[in-house]
């Protein structure tokens, strides 16, 4: 017979399970190739720090183009992206409940399109042809003479990731701050104005940040993991991997070209330890900041 004490550690069993074959195991076993040289056919050979060495020290591409661009992507999507999402939710928190349904319903459809669904809109918006929306604007209002190549010119491809990547980052974290700021005890606005609270901003700033800090973290949270999980939307928008003189090329389009093309699975497993890694450590700072402290 299971005693009482035991009982409440049998909740938690399908999500140990889940969690440790899907990310524990995963995990681990990225660590243990990364000091490999394994090409998915032979044995993993033990080699130590070689592929580490040899993806600080002499992988140009990663040194000069897939590290600058991730960091690049990430802390101007993520922080815009965060930004945006608790601006619309608070925005939308302000009117009436059917039209704050149906407008949270068209921010958010963007993120559950299909990512071939989401290129295809914005593809034809920036198409190398006369045909293209944008040149076809540009042409005829004389800005440009000859169309421009947007999506296979390194000088536009990474704005355009931004650009497209922003549209699409009305997430669950949207969800959750609107959610957040909906169930905050209307009492606490009426008290801080009779205490002499002047306008919207000290409300925002002194009563719903703070009353929402948990939605705000998970918020936070999603916009880093996503943002440094991106990778698809360059090589969808450019039509390759490597996009155009590596100009949209992530750490996610980086372990895809040396895992599943030159089938290099130990170095791809140290790209992937090193994203983990940034990914943890921006991660635990998001904690700092909006944890709660005690």
């Amino acid at each position: 017979m299971i005693s009482k004490i035991n009982r409440p550690a049998w909740f938690i069993t399908p999500y140990v399970i889940l969690f440790s074959v899907f990310i524990l195991v995963p995990v681990i076993i990225a660590v243990g190739l990364s000091f490999t040289y394994f090409n998915t056919i032979e044995t993993p050979e033990f080699i130590g720090l070689r592929n580490y060495i040899e993806l600080l020290t002499r992988d140009e591409v990663f040194m000069q183009y897939v590290l600058p661009n991730t960091i690049k992507f990430a802390f101007i999507v993520g922080p815009l992206g965060y930004l945006m999402s608790f601006l619309l939710a608070w925005m939308l928190a302000q009117i009436p409940h059917k039209p704050r349904t149906v407008l949270a319903i068209i921010l958010y459809s963007p993120s559950m399109t299909s990512g071939i669904a989401m290129t295809v809109v914005w593809t034809v918006l920036f198409s190398g042809d006369p045909t293209g929306y944008l040149n076809s604007i540009l042409l005829q209002l004389g800005i440009v003479t000859e169309p421009v190549q947007f999506l296979t010119s390194a000088n536009y491809l990474m704005t355009i990731m931004i650009i497209v990547s922003l549209w699409g980052s009305m997430g669950v974290g949207f969800l959750a701050m609107l959610a957040g700021i909906l169930n905050i005890d209307k009492s606490l606005y009426e008290a801080a104005y009779v205490d002499g609270m002047k306008n919207r901003w000290q409300e925002i700033f002194y009563i719903t940040i703070p009353s929402m800090k948990p939605q705000m973290l998970f918020g936070a949270v999603m916009a880093v993991v996503g943002t440094f999980q991106a990778g698809a939307i360059g090589v969808m928008l450019s039509g390759g991997n490597p996009t155009p003189q590596y100009s949209g090329q992530l750490m996610v389009n980086h372990i895809e070209d040396y895992g599943f093309i030159r089938y290099l699975m130990g170095y791809a497993s140290v790209i992937s330890v090193v994203l983990l890694m940034l990914v943890y450590g921006i991660s635990r700072t998001t904690f700092k900041l909006l944890g709660e402290r005690h």
